[in-house]
């Protein structure tokens, strides 16, 4: 990828703990793995549906979660289906749902560059989702398409698909043995060995092992997330349901707390039951599940600016810095306007679980900007046409030295879609900040795997 950044003045990183608000520090973009460009390590051959590579690496950023010792993993969603390859299900295909393992190394960058840091991503390793017993798959035969049940399945291991068909058409969104998923946030256990994905399908949230990608537990969320009426196309979804998540805007972004006891999901727009009501367009529920007992609770957020929310991360117990967006931006062929992180604080709000209209909102968390993506990116030179469309991963990083000070880092990540020539490339973002600036910061501790 071209150069994107004009120089920036050191000196603004030169000063002490308490500068003035979070800082660009560097840039980097996974473009290719050992196994070649644009190819993933999950040893996968042969083409999809659609005529793209099995193994295609893309979307790396839908969600991300720090690992600790320079190691982050990155989540794709459902697949490569901005490609047009059968309109009845939404153009998607038998892509197995998996994580990347990546290393990102940021050094300090040599005298006189744009950036006080360089990051280097490397793929380290892709591993496959996968559940025990068997799932549902579609026969493919009532949209005129071939069966989706994934090739690599065997009689042991049944892998989970994007096919947007592949549902148990007698239950409903959240049953936990349809075989499709769309994932789009990841977090770890503070052991290191279980992970956890929130996904746009159910929404679902599940816990699986690290090392080998068997799912290990299914959470069951509130009731009201639900849609009883289910179709291979989102657009027929939402116009049959009047409960539920809205298709394709289910749960996008998910956190755990430091002391890896709570997840905390975030529905990236209102339920359709929410949408419905003028009060309620723009609520936005957020789910707390505590992971030892699965009991859960809902509270409130109102969009400002943007279109929806796409992650949700931790500062400490009870406060969590979220990412507000529009849809704008490069892959979208227009200006980037709203890529916001927004900090609330949930510690003394109101279950709205069974809270609609005007008590709902009533309840709504309070909010503080933390940082304008859009504005910063475009004081280091990247205009609104070249900030990515889809900022939807975010992890704290590790702790960096900049002019003797120690700060602590931001990673931000993309999802362009698989679509490089097009979206861009996989594309992080490091932006340092102080304790001033996100005061209450606790970052989770993640042990090593042996």
């Amino acid at each position: 990828m071209r150069a994107l950044f004009l120089p920036l003045a050191l000196g603004l990183l030169a000063a002490p703990a308490a500068h003035a608000a979070p800082t660009l520090i560097a840039q980097g973009t996974l473009s290719a793995s050992s196994a070649g460009p644009l190819a993933d390590l999950s040893g996968l051959t042969g083409k999809l549906e659609n005529g793209m590579a099995a193994n295609i690496l893309g979307g790396v950023g839908s969600g991300l979660a720090y690992a600790g010792n320079g190691i982050f993993l990155g989540v794709p969603d459902r697949g490569p289906n901005a490609t047009v390859y059968n309109a009845k299900i939404d153009n998607t295909v038998t892509w197995i749902p998996r994580f990347h393992t990546i290393q990102m190394a940021l050094t300090p960058a040599a005298a006189g560059s744009a950036l006080p840091y360089t990051l280097t991503p490397t793929l380290r390793a892709t591993t496959l989702l996968w559940n025990a017993t068997a799932l549902t798959y579609g026969n493919g035969a009532d949209v005129g398409a071939a069966a989706g049940t994934p090739g690599q399945n065997t009689a042991a291991k049944f892998f989970f698909t994007g096919r947007s068909d592949a549902y148990d058409r007698a239950k409903t969104a959240v049953h936990p043995e349809n075989g499709r998923f769309d994932p789009e946030a990841i977090q770890l256990s503070n052991d290191g060995k279980f992970l956890f994905l929130s996904d746009e399908y159910g929404p679902y949230v599940y816990q699986f092992d690290r090392v080998t990608g068997a799912r290990v537990k299914a959470f069951k969320l509130p009731g009201n997330l639900d849609s009883p009426i289910l179709s291979p196309l989102g657009d027929t979804e939402i116009g049959e349901n009047t409960v539920g998540r809205t298709a394709n805007k289910g749960m996008e972004g998910l956190a755990i707390t430091p002391d890896g006891k709570t997840l905390v999901g975030i529905m990236q727009a209102a339920l359709v039951q929410d949408a419905a009501v003028a009060a309620t367009k723009k609520l936005v529920r957020i789910v707390t599940i505590d992971i030892a007992s699965g009991a859960t609770k809902e509270f409130g957020y109102m969009l400002t600016d943007g279109s929806g929310i796409s992650e949700i991360i931790a500062i400490n117990d009870h406060e969590f810095l979220l990412d507000e967006r529009d849809g704008a931006g490069l892959g979208d062929n227009s200006a980037a306007k709203v890529k916001k992180m927004f900090r609330i604080d949930i510690a003394n709000a109101t279950d709205i679980t069974n809270l609609y209209g005007q008590q709902a909102v009533d309840a709504a968390v309070k909010k503080t900007q933390f940082l304008d993506l859009v504005a910063l990116l475009g004081a280091n030179g990247v205009t609104p046409d070249k900030v990515p469309a889809k900022i939807e991963g975010m992890a704290f990083g590790p702790d960096v030295t900049i002019n003797g000070a120690v700060q602590h880092t931001l990673f931000i990540a993309n999802d362009n879609d698989f679509l490089t020539d097009v979206s861009g490339q996989n594309t992080f973002y490091v932006v340092a900040f102080t304790d001033a600036d996100l005061p209450g910061f606790v970052r989770q501790q993640v042990a090593p795997l042996n």
